[in-house]
């Protein structure tokens, strides 16, 4: 195995703050899941406090990945995600099939889901002229032309967006948590495991985002300090705001009213203050569903590029200027045919499983970087709890996922094998 490389990027590149990184991770998180996941999870369990209890452990799952991946980006601060950190510490193959899975499952098909959620939402609460799928498509769009000229004012653009989105939410949160009737008296179900574990892969969809830094670490300034600081910091906000949203969604109306809504912010804002306040929600969930986009947008092509510029991918994706405008053309053009094509809930299963084991993966890469090198060159916070917490829980529910949903689990399965054919091709050509 080669030495891991420790040059960095020229600092020229490096124009990310940690506000700004931090705003990606908040931006990359707070996406489709959060609005949609608990109307499904409450069709299967019928219990909130079974809900609630997953949002919890999710977040503090998601902590733990956040720890993990703090400590890879400051031993390897450069662009490419779980692409670079797994061709580094195991080697190229799974690197690649980490950066093909990004293409497919880690971009491509989080955008589109947040396409879709958005479009409903719009649909569901105003009279639209068109059919739904192309309001999913022009938000791929727009987003695209944001950040596929230049970075400075793609990057001042979706921090506004998300100062407003958070502004808008926690005004939410203070409305609705006051306004919460008291919840019904009802026999409770019995808690299932496995479904426990079905409803955590799709709650680790919704938190997925929390490694959004990582992929841009080359251009973010004082990496060694801020790319895990953003990391921690996006991921602590974020699982306060999901846990804080859910407990206004799932208690706001009767459960019959909530269980296997795709739209059940709205039906709970409607239960809470009529339409004005469905209306206004809906347009708060369009704006976080934008800037979600918007963030995946930015972040995705810059592993397609890294690829590229490895002769990994074909060259005609690597960076040409400070934008990887290429890369973003694909990743728009991808997103916007699975928006024509999928179903939300297949979709919600299928990023769940693929991402987490992909971050399984990086985080075993990890604790051989850290056996390779030792504690002083590769410090991992909580060592060894917080590693072995994500690794074992991540495979447990994914298990669980296969044997509930074994298509959306073989198709995940399918994504990543697919990917080998290609590896070999690209390993023949010279770079």
């Amino acid at each position: 195995m080669a030495k891991v490389p420790t040059a960095h990027p020229p600092a020229a590149l490096r124009r990310l703050g940690l506000p700004s990184a931090a705003a990606l991770v908040i931006a990359s998180m707070i996406g489709s899941g959060v609005f949609t996941t608990s109307g499904f999870a409450l069709a299967d369990h019928g219990r909130r406090d079974v809900v609630l209890l997953a949002w919890v452990a999710g977040g503090a799952l998601a902590m733990c990945g956040a720890l993990c991946y703090g400590a890879l980006a400051r031993r390897i601060p450069r662009s490419g995600g779980e692409y670079t950190f797994l061709t580094e510490t195991l080697h190229p193959l799974p690197g690649f099939l980490a950066g093909w899975i990004s293409l497919l499952a880690g971009f491509t098909a989080p955008i589109a889901a947040a396409a879709l959620l958005l479009q409903a939402y719009l649909s569901a609460s105003f009279t639209v002229a068109v059919r739904p799928e192309w309001i999913g498509t022009a938000a791929i769009l727009i987003a695209a032309a944001m950040h596929g000229s230049r970075l400075r004012e793609g990057v001042w653009l979706q921090n506004l967006a998300i100062l407003l989105k958070l502004s808008a939410i926690v005004f939410f949160l203070v409305v609705g948590l006051g306004a919460l009737p008291p919840p019904e008296a009802r026999a409770l179900p019995a808690f299932e495991p496995g479904a426990f574990a079905v409803t955590l892969v799709w709650i680790s969809f919704s938190y997925s985002g929390w490694n959004a830094a990582v992929y841009v670490a080359g251009e973010v300034r004082d990496p060694d300090r801020n790319l895990s600081r953003s990391l921690v910091l996006g991921t602590g906000l974020v699982t306060l705001l999901y846990v804080g949203l859910n407990t206004v969604f799932l208690y706001a109306a009767p459960i019959e009213e909530l269980a296997g809504r795709p739209e059940i912010g709205a039906v709970a804002a409607e239960a809470l203050g009529g339409p004005p306040l469905r209306r206004v929600l809906s347009l708060l969930i369009s704006l976080a569903l934008f800037t979600s986009v918007s963030s995946m947008m930015m972040a995705g092509p810059r592993v397609y590029a890294r690829m590229a510029e490895d002769g990994r991918f074909p060259r005609w994706f690597s960076r040409r200027k400070e934008v990887p405008a290429r890369a973003i053309l694909l990743q728009a053009a991808l997103s916007i045919i699975v928006v024509w094509i999928s179903d939300l809930r297949e979709l919600l299963g299928y990023i769940g499983f693929t991402l987490g084991l992909c971050s399984v993966a990086t985080v075993i890469g990890l604790l051989v970087l850290r056996r390779r090198e030792g504690r002083e060159r590769v410090p991992i916070p909580g060592y060894p709890w917080v590693p072995w917490i994500f690794v074992v829980s991540t495979l447990w529910f994914a298990t669980h996922m296969a044997l509930l949903e074994p298509v959306q689990a073989g198709i995940g399965l399918l994504t990543a094998a697919s990917g080998i054919p290609f590896y070999l091709l690209t390993r023949r050509r010279p770079t």
